[in-house]
């Protein structure tokens, strides 16, 4: 078993953190997965709904099967850990609603006005057509958060967005209403580390108040 690891700087970590085309067979650590977990469980949401759901993937056979949804990538199946980030855009009606009422009750946000303008806030909103795209933003929010908790930790990730959704949601009993993000391998990397890709030279990604005005850092 992998002993718990030292955390890095995450300035450290934006500089060096590549995508892990291969994994050593090593497990994860169970504290680490914990830390890694909560990690994403700590991100910000709307409404403070927290609409993701995480599917932790470590059975060998389990990743076996589902590395031909994941458009067959070795990964899928080399890393101890699989990380599969979904998103319930009906959770809000089953439950979720009620319980982030709850939750704000019990830290302090009683006020009842307050409350009721909440729900109604969000039910609106959520009853509206814009529900998919905001599932997406903020399971990504945890899911990025997971990942950099990954690498602090000492351990190496790969993000996976080429996958067919249908059969990912087959393979792991995913309900068809759950939308399925994307997917996480951690473990440590086998073999060296991918080369650095390079990036874009600041003016062409970053403005300045307005569209087009290229901003160098």
């Amino acid at each position: 078993m992998a002993k718990t690891a030292a955390e890095k700087p995450l300035s450290e970590i934006f500089r060096e953190r590549r995508s892990t085309p291969a994994f050593e067979p090593t497990p994860v650590h169970e504290a680490d997965l914990h830390n890694i977990l909560n990690a994403g469980l700590g991100a910000p949401s709307g409404y403070n709904l927290q609409p993701w759901r995480f599917i932790v993937v470590r059975d060998a056979e389990n990743r076996k099967r589902l590395r031909p949804a994941a458009h067959n990538q070795l990964k899928i199946e080399q890393a101890p850990v699989v990380i599969v980030a979904c998103g319930d855009p009906a959770g809000w009606r089953t439950g979720d609603l009620d319980e982030m009422l709850r939750l704000a009750d019990e830290h302090g946000y009683g006020d009842p006005k307050r409350r009721d303008k909440a729900r109604a806030t969000a039910e609106e909103f959520l009853s509206g057509p814009n529900v998919d795209i905001w599932i997406t933003r903020n399971v990504m929010l945890a899911y990025a958060q997971m990942m950099l908790m990954a690498e602090a930790l000492g351990y190496n990730t790969a993000p996976i967005e080429g996958f067919e959704e249908e059969q990912v949601r087959a393979v792991l009993n995913i309900p068809k209403h759950v939308r399925v993000i994307a997917l996480l391998a951690i473990g440590y990397r086998q073999g060296p580390a991918k080369p650095y890709g390079g990036r874009f030279v600041t003016e062409r990604v970053c403005f300045s108040e307005e569209w087009g005005k290229g901003m160098k850092l």
